[in-house]
């Protein structure tokens, strides 16, 4: 019987601790933030805390040594993060603020029919609602990135990393995460959901992302059941397509054991990564890669046609 040390022991109690209290504590702290005065903001410095704390511990108890190499893309990661995602994130909670404004004075005038969505439960239970029925627009925008070749074009980019950690949680096209804010929001706005429930949504989904990406050692054991964790993402950045293109869930996986892209095998996931087609170098060029049909070729690994010889070149020869 093998017996572990002190930091043994103590690291095997975190690896099990460590996903519910992060969790949690960034749940705790979007509560604090949507009480206060100034909502958007101490939302973020949350965000960035879990984020920092994250990083601390990915150097202190990683999944895999390798993954805490330099791979020379931590700028465009963070650019992503801050410019891509993060604008797009602050435009949809304008949005979403907007719409109930605009529901607020336009419903009554217009005497609409009253909102399906049931209003008299408890925040938690709509919370709750609301994240399934948002998961499943978040399922279907992710599949279809995965088996459309013009959607993949976008989505390329986040698995182009070669290494998972807390950082390249951001690295998402802009039009990628357009799409999936589109699928996931829109129900929710038809069916009348409030404000909070937006909110609330869009912080479970950040903090899920941190934890998904993040590499640390964690055992999540019945959770990998019932949420997205980085065991079951980890698989979903295999270069092998059978592995790769499972556990699409962002945050539950929920429609992914419905509809059969549960992956879940009893060994270690791959520590290789990424994916066999070019993404060009800077935050800029990524951006534009997916428009240009050089780009395209890149993503997808297809070689140039060679060039038409001329007629003059073709004459030169008889």
């Amino acid at each position: 019987m093998i017996r572990l040390s002190r930091h043994g022991r103590m690291r095997v109690v975190l690896s099990r601790i460590l996903w519910p209290v992060l969790f949690g504590g960034g749940l705790l702290g979007t509560g604090l933030a949507l009480s206060s005065d100034h909502p958007l903001v101490w939302f973020n410095v949350t965000y960035v805390a879990a984020a920092a704390v994250i990083a601390v511990i990915e150097r202190w108890m990683p999944h895999e040594e390798v993954w805490l190499r330099s791979d020379r893309e931590t700028v465009d990661d963070l650019a992503h993060t801050l410019l891509n995602k993060g604008l797009v994130q602050i435009g949809a909670a304008i949005a979403s603020s907007l719409s109930m404004v605009a529901a607020t004075v336009v419903e009554p005038a217009l005497r609409t029919p009253a909102s399906p969505w049931p209003g008299d439960w408890p925040l938690a239970a709509q919370v709750l609602l609301g994240l399934v029925i948002a998961e499943l627009g978040l399922y279907v925008a992710h599949r279809s990135a995965h088996e459309s070749r013009f959607l993949w074009r976008f989505h390329a980019l986040h698995h182009s990393v070669r290494r998972l950690w807390v950082l390249n949680t951001g690295r998402f096209h802009v039009v990628d995460s357009l799409f999936k804010i589109a699928l996931s929001q829109t129900p929710l706005y038809l069916l009348g959901a409030p404000l909070p429930v937006f909110l609330w949504i869009s912080a479970i989904t950040a903090f899920t992302g941190l934890l998904t990406h993040c590499n640390i050692d964690l055992r999540t054991g019945p959770l990998d059941f019932i949420v997205s964790t980085p065991a079951l993402h980890r698989w979903h950045h295999s270069k092998v397509l059978a592995e790769g293109n499972r556990n699409y869930g962002e945050n539950l996986v929920l429609w992914d054991r419905l509809l059969g892209t549960y992956y879940n095998p009893a060994r270690r996931p791959p520590t290789d990564i990424g994916i066999d087609g070019r993404i060009a170098p800077g935050f800029l060029r990524q951006l534009v890669q997916p428009f240009t049909a050089d780009g395209v070729r890149a993503i997808f690994q297809v070689l140039p046609e060679p060039a038409r010889p001329s007629r003059d070149a073709v004459r030169s020869t008889d």
